[in-house]
């Protein structure tokens, strides 16, 4: 008699290859759907089915999981119960401060937790040549830790010019990844489609920075995968899905991207990616393979995604597809339950965050009667408008405008105390008295703030520098809350429920010194000083124009 770990019975199984739930029994052992034995069998444990559906669980495409301000192992405490069972992941946040170390702690934290991380080695550290940066990562560098088990690829290339100009050391990244049979992510904010075949002609095969229709055809005609955004603040999915049909739908896959802890236990994680697919007209056995199947076949995953024999046994039970209630999850053959959470995070000690900001530095001398390059929010995207507007000078420097809402912002270098910074103007955060600072500032992770006065900005910088980075709010006279990130100024060290409350509490800060406004501020200022994403971006060295791939005054001339 063969004895096998757990059966599954009477259970509605998604075949993810004919896309129909079939009615069967699943055999599970040491961590793999098994061939139902020939002979008599024992099962150490079963699970009666009756009346519910079994999907495969549920991979997110493409995360950055320091975006959710917490640690690999908390983020799994939270989006295993959900049904995700894997995540792809670009650790370039972290290794924007820290290089290969950066890395290392994320794989090595990861470990502590039954979701599966897989890692993709950061293409783009930093992202543009002229960043300043806690790191540089060059090919030889990254070639050591394809030596790691959870190693499967090179993360998205946003180093467009690198990739024209056929740069030596971002065609060996590329090249490598490829050698060792791997894939490779793109990252094609704002290309078109005749720079996305530069893409594809040097291997790149995916990408997830799609915004809008158009945008999703270009990539589907030059053949890549396509993974569908729904993230804190880049709520793509709305305006994207209309792009998938019956003849397309295996080059999608979902992806959360960049965002917060609190976000996902609100609404969920790739659980609620589906459920907004099928809202939006996508069948549920459809949007399930998307979750799944087209997810493992895009990172070249050969045993996720299908509940199949020689698959691994990632699966997820609910009552209703169509409503994505995830009732229990089994995670390499093993019922998920709290003992499966014990875990903490590891301890990181290096303090990040180096600055010699003074107040006076905060000045922003302009001509009276000229206008300004402002950066415009989009809200719930990561693009900005650049606009052009008529500001206040008051003796011979910037005013903060608050009938129109036009305010300083300030980006500073924090990784070398370097001295240098870089002073804009933005338009969109309602701020009426007070000021906003972070070091979790895509994706050179520099200090970035935004206030209505120099002093309410300086002392904004001053309460994240003094507890090693996060994100503070002040009023115009004190401290309202601050969210300690001490692991390189990215993530918290603190329970992921503890994060949670952390991130409420500076939520209802910022309503304290604000007007209501519909998206979240502090992940949007984060992506204030990303130069790869269009329009114009601020960096410790100026104001960034995308479209012109240069830095511009901030006054026209």
């Amino acid at each position: 008699m063969q004895t096998i770990d757990l059966v599954i019975n009477n259970g509605k199984v998604l075949n993810v290859f004919s896309k129909k739930f079939e009615k069967e029994n699943l055999f599970i052992n040491q961590g793999k759907i098994i061939d139902e034995p020939k002979n008599n069998y024992k099962a150490i444990k079963s699970i009666d089915a009756k009346g519910q559906y079994l999907v495969p669980g549920f991979i997110d495409s493409h995360v950055h999981i320091e975006s959710s301000l917490v640690t690999p192992s908390e983020l799994g405490k939270v989006i295993v119960p959900m049904g995700v069972t894997s995540v792809v992941t670009d650790p370039h946040e972290i290794a924007n401060v820290e290089g290969t170390n950066g890395i290392k702690y994320m794989i090595k934290d990861a470990e502590q937790s039954p979701l599966d991380v897989f890692v993709m080695l950061p293409s783009s550290v930093p992202a543009t040549s002229f960043e300043h940066n806690g790191a540089t990562l060059d090919a030889k560098s990254l070639r050591p830790l394809y030596k790691e088990t959870s190693v499967i690829g090179l993360a998205e290339v946003m180093d467009y010019p690198a990739v024209h100009n056929r740069d030596k050391d971002m065609m060996t990244k590329i090249n490598d990844a490829i050698n060792n049979g791997y894939q490779v992510d793109g990252h094609g904010a704002g290309l078109s489609a005749e720079q996305l075949r530069e893409y594809k002609e040097v291997g790149i095969s995916t990408d997830h920075e799609s915004t809008n229709i158009n945008e999703m055809y270009d990539r589907l005609d030059v053949g890549m995968n396509i993974f569908l955004r729904e993230g804190t603040v880049e709520r793509d999915l709305q305006n994207t899905i209309q792009a998938v049909n019956k003849d397309n739908i295996d080059k999608f896959s979902f992806c959360t991207d960049d965002k917060f802890i609190n976000t996902i236990v609100k609404e969920g994680s790739i659980n609620f990616n589906i459920k907004l697919a099928i809202k939006y007209g996508i069948s549920p056995e459809d949007a399930y393979v998307m979750a799944s199947l087209n997810a493992a076949k895009a990172h070249k995953i050969k045993d996720l995604g299908a509940l199949s024999p020689g698959y691994k046994a990632d699966l997820v039970m609910v009552s209703n597809p169509a409503k994505v209630d995830v009732k229990q999850v089994i995670k390499n053959g093993q019922v998920m339950n709290e003992d499966n959470f014990k875990s903490t995070p590891i301890i990181f000690t290096k303090n990040t965050v180096h600055q010699s900001l003074k107040l006076e530095d905060l000045n922003l001398p302009l001509e009276e009667h000229k206008k300004c390059h402002v950066i415009g929010i989009q809200p719930n995207h990561i693009e900005t408008d650049h606009l052009m507007l008529d500001v206040p000078v008051n003796n011979g420097n910037f005013k903060a405008d608050l009938d129109n809402d036009v305010l300083k912002m300030v980006d500073v270098e924090r990784h070398h105390n370097l001295g240098t910074f870089g002073i804009g103007l933005v338009h969109g955060f309602n701020i009426k008295h007070g000021a906003v600072a972070t070091t979790v500032a895509h994706d050179s992770h520099n200090i970035v703030a935004v206030g209505t006065s120099d002093k309410a900005i300086y002392n904004a910088i001053q309460a994240i520098t003094k507890v090693g980075g996060g994100i503070a709010v002040v009023d115009d006279n004190k401290e309202l809350a601050v969210m300690p990130l001490p692991v390189a100024g990215l993530m918290s060290d603190k329970s992921w429920q503890a994060a949670s409350e952390d991130l409420n509490s500076i939520t209802d800060a910022f309503k304290q010194i604000s007007d209501d406004i519909d998206f979240n501020p502090f992940i949007t200022l984060s992506f204030l000083t990303l130069p790869v994403i269009p329009t114009i971006k601020l960096t410790d060295q100026g104001l960034y124009d995308f479209n012109q791939q240069q830095f511009i005054d901030v006054q026209s001339k």
